[in-house]
């Protein structure tokens, strides 16, 4: 079963033709690869420059997996803020009912940008005991590649931005590493996340989830044009519009001839 196209917002910053192509940034989704098992032996480092091996988060609780790249302009926070959002309705905390584990798939980012990212995000979380439960992460470029490679998750570099090209969503693994759930685009529903974390805490594999075939933003750098769904839609809204207008138009000038001859 061939996935479409994930909610995807990329912001590129250049107009060269270096860029990518409207071809690779089609192939920018998640590949859903449910009851998939992490390996544990993936090197990182934390925020705090700790070397850590992705299997030390493996254990008795859930994980919340989030791949991305702390200098994002824009869809990382956007996801992290959606995520944030629907973890604040929730009972369950992070730190005591699941973890969270942040990973950069920007090999030159260090841990001091991590360090800053995750006070940033625990200070708009704001619950008490979470710095323990939510963790940033750097990587080398292989590693980042073979856990990309492992959840499915296709990103892509775009040269003259100097920004990647990344779907938009998280997973939820079980304590053992396995992947349970994928939760897609950028605003989550608290109840559907509270279930996917007890389905995985109880070691439950979830069902696909249909990517939506909607870009929230995709502009082409190559040909400097926003792309053929966007720009369809916004022509579908305009005549829509126009006829809208119209009809109230019409309306109102019936029910003004209506008054003026009875």
């Amino acid at each position: 079963m061939k996935p479409g196209l994930a909610l995807l917002c990329v912001v590129l910053l250049s107009a060269r033709a270096a860029a990518l192509t409207p071809g690779e940034l089609q192939r920018i989704t998640f590949d859903q690869h449910i009851g998939q098992v992490l390996s544990r032996d993936l090197r990182f480092r934390e925020s705090n420059g700790q070397a850590v091996s992705l299997g030390d988060y493996f254990g008795d609780k859930p994980i919340l997996l989030v791949l991305g790249y702390y200098h994002c302009p824009m869809l990382c926070r956007l996801i992290n803020d959606g995520m944030i959002a629907s973890l604040q309705e929730l009972q369950l905390s992070a730190g005591h009912d699941f973890q969270i584990v942040s990973v950069s798939v920007d090999p030159s980012e260090a841990p001091e940008l991590a360090a800053a990212k995750k006070v940033q995000y625990l200070r708009q979380y704001g619950r008490t005991g979470a710095e323990e439960g939510w963790h940033f992460l750097v990587g080398d470029k292989n590693t980042i590649a073979q856990l990309a490679n492992e959840i499915g998750f296709r990103f892509a570099y775009d040269p003259p931005s100097g920004e990647f090209a990344h779907p938009s969503g998280f997973l939820v693994l079980t304590p053992d590493g396995k992947i349970s759930r994928y939760l897609l685009g950028m605003r989550f529903d608290a109840r559907e996340l509270q279930a996917a974390i007890a389905a995985a805490a109880n070691h439950q594999e979830g069902s696909l989830v249909k990517q939506l075939a909607l870009v929230c933003f995709h502009y082409n750098p190559v040909t400097g044009k926003y792309g053929r769904l966007i720009v369809n839609g916004l022509r579908f809204s305009s005549v829509l519009t126009l006829i809208l207008l119209l009809a109230l138009i019409y309306r109102l000038a019936r029910d003004r001839h209506r008054t003026i001859t009875s």
